[in-house]
């Protein structure tokens, strides 16, 4: 399975992070969820899953 990338320098932020998931789509998707939920505040949902989902990436698009 190829791997995919979320990379929080793509969401608007108050606090400016600087993560950057890679691996599995599984295991970035269930990583995300957590930080933006413990991190970022946000609800965990599926309106947050589907963000999420649409925000995946393949790692050779990383913002620099």
């Amino acid at each position: 399975m190829a791997r995919k990338m979320l990379d929080c320098r793509e969401f608007p932020s108050e606090s400016g992070c600087t993560l950057t998931l890679i691996g599995e789509e599984a295991e970035v998707l269930r990583a995300g969820m957590a930080h933006a939920v413990d991190v970022h505040g946000h609800a965990d949902g599926e309106e947050l899953r589907a963000g999420l989902r649409a925000a995946l990436r393949e790692p050779a698009e990383a913002a620099t």
